[in-house]
């Protein structure tokens, strides 16, 4: 909810207090004051000018040289606006103004042309564009014709405001109006609200005799009133008026509908105006649409309504989806001379629920939705019909058709001064109470040492005793609530065994060199499952703001590798980048599984020792190692088998394996999908971080210091290319017995001198005994046993 505070001034005195200070009660009152935004942006020496003539450039065809009178004097100016005319009253910056955003005018030449100032859009104030009036979006914005030239801009046209940004949570519906805001001020600052004095003239026609209405589903829609105004004239709203709508994030559009926005963000009442020539019928009919009927929206968009949607009706044909949007058909323009003013009470739940079919949102669905005040849907019908007569010269019928069926008495709540009290731990002065709720114009009795309070209807929140403690803890202050220590037992925190191996993960990953990354886990129909692990149906979100944001994503992978390509755009031609993050899986049960995985992505150079001479870029063995290394740290065995994965390289490529289980993969990107990417060679990385982490593993053992020397031998073994080191290693740590602590690769040669379909890869295996010296003769034979072992399974020693 935004504020003006000039605005509210209407309704209540803020005792002159600097904008800062009264966002600062409000907030320590219990409403959160998001922002406190300065209309002016700080500009100065902005006026109204007159543009005495317009003529075009002669060296640019989209620019016009204006004569524009600034009150002091006439000043040549240079404007491209395409609606630029004389006799035109238009904003201008003077040489030497400041604009938002910093810009400073001064005097210049446009193509050979002297420019002093610049004639100004509301956007260049400072305005968002979509709070413009749609016939000024593209161009300046033209002043009405009594402004007085050479006046100041920002004093005369409510820009010498600041605007109040509320952050309201779902039970404070009664702050969505100026008027609630204004009661919720008053009661901070004790000081009296004043409401709008509504006075017309009305005609000896009656509404009735015009309209009639007929309300079929009086459980959804208990109240509905309707008032007649005729010979208006639509056209622009005064000055005053829009610039309180923009105030507010509300964009004029005319006179009529910037009433009706008017009175909703006043009153918080929803209003909509029909034109009633274009109704056809005189009849007004609210009932439950029919399945399938269909209707366009104001936003000119056609909707299928289902039966459990109210609609407002001419008795034939849906005008407007109640309490959402009005229709097309029934619109307001510049030929309406009669319009039909709707004010009404639509069930809260009936309008959520129509919302949510259409997925379309509105100011008054959302004021529907949490719940209006019975009690102002006639006032607010009688205050547009008075601004109608006053801002577009209309005659307002007598009376008004009316259907009445809710009940609008006052909640009656009991509470006693102990128990308020004794829940707040404190001590508050019965006379302090009474004070609280009488500036909140809650209408309180003292009745046999209880408090019966009548809750205006307005309060819709406030239904139990404890509500009633909260408005007096609030506004005696939060602050002054005395500060106790527990006096139960408390359990000192502590991290889950699964949370510390996560923690161990990400200190592990960067001590190691890699940066964490944090991605979304919304993504498009094209990556949902590209690189998945796992891949199952996948989960769209019914309203996605996006294409690219509809799907829940089944791999970590692709929007890392998009964080990747976005830092090497910008010459980072090294990066190494990590996730932990949830996938989101269905299972066969059609319920959705959240399961938490890694993943590392790393380009360019791994090592980058300049001064040595030394550069190794990345590859697949470099993040092989990060992972084994990984395991390690976990106490967790991990091991690999060759793999095939899309989008990765056919024979750089690798399944992780825990106890039999694939639980993840590690490889390089194919080169295509590099070239796509605009990356040099880069390697991933995914696992199943869940399974790894809700793994049992044994606690760590301190192994002593070995006191004998241990002893080692080479051996080059030519094989087959197609067999897998793997398998080798496994083959020699069975064969090498108790004596064989380790094995290790460090070597492969696949060159000219060796036999086609051959490669010779090279180990060197370590042997050694804890409790004594080994002898060579030890050593010999128990790698006799592992050649032996080599030779049975083919592998040959290479001379």
């Amino acid at each position: 909810m935004l504020v003006s505070i000039n605005w509210l001034k209407d309704y209540v005195n803020t005792q002159q207090l600097p904008p800062a200070e009264l966002g600062e009660k409000i907030t320590r009152s219990g409403i959160e004051v998001d922002a406190v935004i300065d209309r002016s942006h700080g500009m100065t020496n902005v006026v109204v000018g007159y543009v005495e003539s317009c003529v075009k450039h002669p060296e640019a065809d989209k620019l016009s040289i204006c004569q524009v009178d600034v009150g002091e004097e006439t000043a040549q100016i240079i404007c491209g606006a395409p609606n630029i005319a004389e006799g035109q009253k238009v904003i201008v910056a003077r040489p030497g103004a400041k604009l938002p955003g910093g810009i400073k005018i001064k005097k210049a030449k446009l193509r050979g042309e002297e420019s002093n100032g610049m004639i100004c859009s509301l956007q260049e104030l400072g305005i968002e564009g979509k709070l413009v009036p749609k016939a000024y979006a593209e161009g300046i914005y033209v002043l009405p014709k009594d402004a007085e030239t050479g006046s100041d801009v920002i004093a005369n046209f409510n820009l010498d405001d600041t605007v109040l940004e509320l952050g309201l949570t779902p039970n404070r519906a009664d702050a969505m109006s100026m008027l609630g805001v204004a009661y919720e001020v008053g009661a901070i600052l004790s000081e009296e609200v004043k409401l709008p004095e509504i006075s017309y003239q009305e005609s000896a026609d009656t509404a009735a005799s015009m309209l009639t209405l007929t309300v079929d589903a009086p459980e959804a829609n208990p109240l509905y009133v309707a008032k007649v105004v005729r010979n208006i004239k639509v056209q622009e709203s005064p000055m005053w008026l829009q610039q309180r709508l923009m105030a507010a994030g509300v964009r004029p559009h005319n006179n009529v509908v910037d009433v009706t926005n008017y009175v909703l963000m006043e009153y918080g009442q929803p209003l909509h105006a029909f034109d009633y020539d274009l109704l056809g019928t005189g009849n007004i009919t609210v009932r439950h649409a029919k399945e399938g009927e269909m209707i366009t929206t104001l936003d000119d968009a056609e909707r299928k309504l289902s039966a459990h949607q109210l609609v407002i009706t001419n008795g034939e044909k849906p005008v407007a989806i109640a309490g959402v949007m009005g229709g097309a058909n029934s619109e307001v323009s510049d030929a309406t001379t009669t319009v039909v003013i709707e004010s009404a009470y639509f069930e809260s739940g009936s309008v959520r629920q129509t919302s949510k079919d259409h997925g379309l949102r509105s100011d008054a669905s959302s004021r529907f939705e949490k719940g209006v005040d019975p009690n102002r849907v006639i006032p607010a019908a009688e205050r547009a019909a008075q601004l109608l007569s006053e801002l577009a010269g209309g005659e307002v019928l007598s009376g008004s058709v009316v259907f009445d069926k809710v009940s609008k008495e006052e909640k009656i709540v009991k509470v006693s001064p102990d128990f308020i009290n004794s829940r707040l731990g404190m001590k508050i002065a019965f006379e302090e109470m009474l004070d609280i709720l009488n500036r909140l114009k809650f209408t309180t009795e003292a009745v046999n040492g209880q408090l019966v309070i009548s809750v205006p209807t307005r309060r819709q929140d406030i239904q139990i005793p404890e509500d009633v403690i909260e408005e007096i803890a609030r506004l005696h202050g939060y602050d002054e609530i005395p500060a106790t220590l527990p006096e139960a037992e408390t359990t000192p925190g502590g991290l889950t065994p699964y949370q510390a191996k996560r923690r161990i993960v990400r200190n592990f990953l960067e001590g190691a060199g890699l940066l964490q990354a944090t991605t979304y886990s919304l993504t498009s129909e094209k990556s949902a499952k590209q690189f998945a692990l796992e891949k199952t149906e996948t989960t769209r979100l019914l309203m996605p703001m996006s294409e690219e944001r509809s799907i829940l994503r089944q791999s970590l992978l692709p929007h890392l590798l998009e964080s990747v390509t976005y830092n090497t755009a910008r010459r980072m031609d090294s990066v190494a980048l990590y996730e932990t993050g949830a996938v989101f899986l269905k299972g066969n049960d059609e319920l959705l599984n959240e399961q938490e995985h890694l993943a590392v992505a790393i380009t360019g150079l791994w090592l980058d020792n300049s001064w040595q001479g030394e550069k190794k870029p990345v590859d697949f063995f470099v993040l092989k190692g990060i992972v084994e290394a990984l395991s390690a740290k976990l106490g967790v065995e991990l091991t690999f088998e060759r793999g095939q994965m899309d989008d990765l390289h056919p024979g750089r490529t690798a399944f992780v394996v825990l106890n039999g289980q694939r639980i993840g993969v590690i490889g390089q990107l194919h080169p295509s999908e590099q070239k796509a990417r605009d990356l040099k060679t880069t390697v991933v990385m995914e696992l199943n971080l869940a399974a790894i982490l809700t793994l049992e593993t044994e606690a760590l053992v301190y192994t002593q210091v070995p006191r004998y020397p241990s002893m080692s031998r080479d051996v080059a073994l030519v094989l087959s290319k197609f067999v897998e080191a793997a398998t080798i290693e496994n083959v020699i740590r069975s064969a090498g017995g108790k004596l064989l602590k380790d094995v290790r690769v460090f070597d492969l040669y696949e060159g000219d001198k060796m036999e086609e379909g051959k490669k010779s890869v090279a180990f060197s295996l370590t042997y050694f005994d804890p409790e004594k010296t080994l002898t060579d003769e030890e050593v010999t034979k128990a790698h006799e046993k592992v050649l032996a072992a080599l030779t049975d399974v083919g592998a040959e020693l290479r001379s």
